[in-house]
Parts: structure tokens; sequence; C-alpha cells
């Protein structure tokens, strides 16, 4: 089987739904898994909704309204009939919203997020679902909640690999279409958990690797595969062959387009991976597979914005050893803080981090009981790999560079915002 996966930016409209079929005829219907996201900034749009609940829990939020008119927009651009089963569908899943709005007891963040964000995948892959059947195309609508089985880790959670594989062997046939939702699951109790923002790339790796997949393509707004991001950086161009090992590694040092646990699972089976664009379907795009490690073999450039910089010394101008050093690690794994870059000489330690669940104060104040602690929030970490020396200065020009560090393939550099 092959497993398509379409993007938020894919379907984000009546015209992109509607492309997502035409690619899909081009291709046949059948023999495939069909992964959708939210639609458009849907995830974002949820991730308000929740801000706003938490604050306060007796009102359903008016921004919820705003999601249900943005999805009736698309829905009316769709469907002949006013009568179609879909607006009745919608109407269901927004009052589930609310009932779990009304008689939801508890007040942690990570856990309300995946009971709510999760909507913004079963109401896209719904309106999808809807629109094939309208259309005439033969498929299975599956909850991947019910086959994706995980821990508890509420918006970071582990497959279980074991019990995932039995369920979609089970329940995925060959020669028919399945359509899921990328990003979501479920655990033991049967709550939603999610596996990490743009987690739907790796949904369709877990598909693939459960299946023995032939393919995974995922399908893009862009041609595949830049050696940069054309938001930050001018000309960027499009890479054609990454072996499965450097595509790791870039996704490990924040390459956006692939989510960094899609490629080990299908790594281990050898199952290639495509980047395509859906507005050229018939292009080329970028093969992540097992073979050459970069055509063209030139430097890639990647930024992650809005990271702190934390530099660390003894009170006592003692040796920043291993005792200490793993004292930091057992914090920064207490707080959920992930370390993207390391540097430390004889008395003193720097991290560049990701502060994505919000406990860089919690973590300060730890550290401070021990250690000297000076910090700068709002930094960019620009990664550079198969680096030149004239990217090297491209990429320094115009910037307050506050940490250089240089490795055989690797160049990072820390500058202010």
């Amino acid at each position: 089987m092959d497993i398509y996966k379409f993007g938020g930016a894919s379907v984000k409209d009546a015209s992109s739904v509607q492309n997502v079929l035409k690619v899909l005829k081009l291709s046949g219907a059948k023999d495939k898994v069909i992964v959708i996201s939210a639609m458009g900034k849907m995830t974002n749009a949820f991730e308000v909704v929740i801000k706003d609940y938490l604050s306060n829990s007796k009102v359903i939020p008016e921004s919820l309204s705003e999601i249900r008119s943005y999805h009736l927009e698309i829905i009316n651009g769709l469907f002949h009939s006013k009568q179609a089963s879909i607006y009745k569908k919608l109407e269901t899943l927004f009052e589930e919203i609310q009932n779990f709005m009304v008689h939801n007891k508890s007040n942690k963040y990570d856990f309300v997020y995946d009971q709510l964000v999760c909507f913004g995948e079963l109401i896209s892959s719904t309106i999808v679902s809807e629109y094939f059947t309208q259309e005439g195309i033969n498929h299975t609508w599956v909850d991947a909640r019910t086959l994706i089985k995980t821990d508890n880790i509420y918006r970071d959670a582990s497959v279980n690999w074991e019990e995932t594989q039995n369920r979609i062997s089970k329940n995925i046939k060959k020669e028919h279409l399945y359509l899921t939702q990328g990003f979501i699951a479920g655990d033991t109790n049967n709550f939603t958990t999610t596996l990490g923002r743009e987690g739907s790339d790796y949904t369709a790796a877990i598909f693939a690797y459960c299946l023995n997949a032939e393919k995974v393509v995922i399908w893009k707004d862009v041609a595949g595969i830049l050696n940069a991001d054309p938001r930050v950086f001018e000309n960027p161009q499009l890479l054609h062959q990454i072996s499965y090992e450097e595509a790791i590694e870039l996704a490990f040092y924040g390459a956006s387009v692939i989510h960094p646990k899609t490629l080990q699972p299908l790594q281990r089976k050898e199952i290639p991976l495509f980047v395509k664009s859906f507005i050229d379907p018939s292009g080329s795009g970028t093969a992540v597979s097992k073979g050459q490690t970069l055509v063209p073999a030139i430097p890639c450039f990647i930024v992650k914005k809005d990271q702190v910089l934390i530099s660390l010394s003894s009170l006592d101008f003692s040796f920043m050893v291993e005792e200490n050093i793993s004292e930091v690690f057992r914090l920064f794994h207490l707080y959920q803080i992930k370390v993207d870059l390391i540097q430390n000489s004889a008395i003193s330690f720097a991290v560049c981090v990701d502060n994505k669940f919000n406990n860089l104060e919690k973590l300060i104040q730890h550290l401070k009981a021990r250690y000297k602690v000076s910090y700068t929030t709002g930094v960019s970490l620009y990664t550079i790999r198969h680096f030149d020396e004239g990217a090297i200065k491209s990429l320094e020009k115009d910037k307050e560079v506050l940490l250089k560090q240089v490795m055989q393939n690797t160049v990072q550099i820390v500058t202010k915002a």
C-alpha cells in the first residue's frame, strides 16, 4: 500500500480539498491510506480556544464560533445540497467539543489540549470523507485514535508499537482506500493523545511501518524539500535526493519539512518517502531513501527562532564536571526543556534550548540554587549542514553572534533575533 499525507495547506479551503481528489485520481484510489491534517491554521485556532477556555471554564469561548464559521465556509463550497449529511456531522462534532468543555474537571493544560485540539483533524477528515462520498470515491473513514495507541504523555505521546501494529494490521486491508487523521492517537483509557506538533508526518510513517508500505508521499505547497526555508532565506534550491541518515540529521536540527520522528520507522524497513507538490503533482519532488547523502551537494540552512541561550557557571569556580552536568540535564528533563546546542569549558556550560512547555522560569529558579545563571530569550539558532566559508559569512552578515560551534559537517550559530 501507499501512504499519502495531506497537510493543512493542502486542505485549507474548498478548492484545495477538490485538488486532493484530483491528486488521488492521478495515482489511483486503491491500496492507499490517506492521512489528513487539520485545515489551514486550525491547530493554531484551537490553541486560542484552549487558552480562552482555561482562563474561564464556565463560558464556551467565542473563538470556537470562528472555527465553526471557517469550516462551514469550506463545506458550502464543496457540497451541492444544503441537506448534505456533512452539516449534521459538523454540528455533532461541535456538540462533542462543547460537552467536553461543560463536563471536564481537569485544568491540566496538556490533557485539555489533546482532548480539544484533536477536533481539527476529526473535522477536517470528516469533511474530506463526505466530499469523497459525494464524488463517488469508495473509501472507509477510520478514527486514528482507535488504531494508534500510546502512553498518556499528553502533547508528546510515545507509540505502543506492538498494540498499534496489531490494530492496524487487523483493520486496514489491501485493495481499498482508507482515510484517517494525522497527529492524533489514543491511550489505554481511550483519551486522546497527540504525537507532537507537525505529527501528521509521523502518523503516515506509523501506518507505513505497520503495513510494510511501498512508499510514503507527503504532499505540500512546495516543490519538495528545499535546502532552506523560503520564508527566511533567499533563493532556496530543491534537493532531489536525501539519504535517511542525512534527513534524520536535518530533522534533528529543526528542518520543518519532515517531523523528527518520521524517518526512524521508515529507515528500519527501507520504505522510501517522497515530498511532492500538490500544486504540481507530476513533479519529481524529493526522495528520501537509501542512497546518496545529498543531491545536489550544497549547504543546507535551518533556523529555530524564539530560543533561549542559558549560561551556567559554578558559584565557587569549581569545574563543570560529569556530576554537575548530569544534574543540569536531569532538570532539563524534569521541566521538559529541549536542548538544541551544548558548549562547555572548564567552569562554564552554555546551552541553547526550546521552551516549548513554558517551564523556563521554574528551571531558572531551580538552577540558581547551585549555579551562577544568565540567560537570553528570543535568540535564533542557525544550523548549516555541509557548510563552506561562503555560507557562514552570508549567514553572519549583519547579525550579532552570541555563540558559535563548528563541527565536521555542521556549524551552529546563536544570534540575537
